[in-house]
């Protein structure tokens, strides 16, 4: 069955006219009055819906009953990437969406081609998050990953986990060529299984040295995944694989 992300809120035995892209998405599909779709908010769960009317530009329909259905990880999986360039990045928020991804934060950093402000970044991030839309529609995600505005490295880095980070299972790891980088198993089993993890990669060229010293300093964990060098897109895709494992 068709669904579709409606950003209001839901209620059974409610006559609601579709977002412009849901309504859009509709008319593409050819559907007709009378037909069944389902509905999500992002909130949790969806909701069934039949369409009772379709205009030129508008689409109404009738919600029906909503089914607490939860596709979503056990463990919350964050990605901050240094932004991969052409259409690589949007590549990998669609994945990663679909794999499970909570959020994603593209970044500027040293070795990045990609560069926004302003405006542009606006409508890139505005852009991303409406991937990632799409990518739940299709995978039946039910919570769609908020795709965080464009900030610098420096700008961004969190500071050090506490004691009660680490107790709480929150865990945070620098995608590292540097020698001594540790396992990603290893760094998911300190103390307690990680509840929730941020994974920090860099673009075409991975981060430069001192980027990776600066992330280790703010409590982030070096970690390898392994002897092959991956391109920026695919080793975010591969941590978060191995972390929803």
């Amino acid at each position: 069955m068709p669904r579709f992300h409606c950003p209001v809120a839901l209620q059974a035995g409610q006559h609601l006219s579709l977002p412009a892209n849901a309504a859009r998405h509709v008319q593409v599909l050819r559907m007709q009055p009378g037909q069944s779709i389902t509905l999500f908010n992002g909130e949790g769960g969806e909701w069934d819906a039949t369409i009772t009317r379709i205009g030129r530009s508008e689409v109404e329909a009738l919600i029906g009953a909503h089914h607490a259905t939860d596709r979503e990880p056990m463990r919350a999986v964050h990605l901050a990437v240094g932004m991969p360039a052409n259409d690589r990045m949007d590549w990998l928020v669609e994945k990663a969406t679909e794999l499970g991804v909570a959020s994603v934060q593209p970044l500027h950093t040293a070795h990045g081609v990609l560069r926004l402000s302003g405006e542009r970044a606006a409508k890139k991030q505005a852009h991303w998050q409406s991937v990632a839309v799409a990518a739940c529609e299709q995978c039946g995600g039910n919570r769609v990953p908020w795709i965080h505005p464009v900030r610098d490295l420096a700008e961004w880095l969190p500071a050090p986990g506490s004691e009660q980070d680490r107790l709480a299972g929150r865990v945070r790891c620098v995608l590292s060529l540097a020698p001594g980088a540790g396992t990603l198993s290893g760094a998911l089993s300190v103390e307690a299984p990680a509840t929730s993890v941020t994974f920090l990669s860099g673009p075409e060229g991975g981060l430069n040295a001192s980027e990776d010293a600066l992330a280790r300093s703010n409590g982030f964990l070096p970690v390898s995944l392994g002897q092959r060098v991956l391109r920026a897109e695919t080793a975010s895709l591969v941590a978060l694989v191995m972390a929803l494992s």
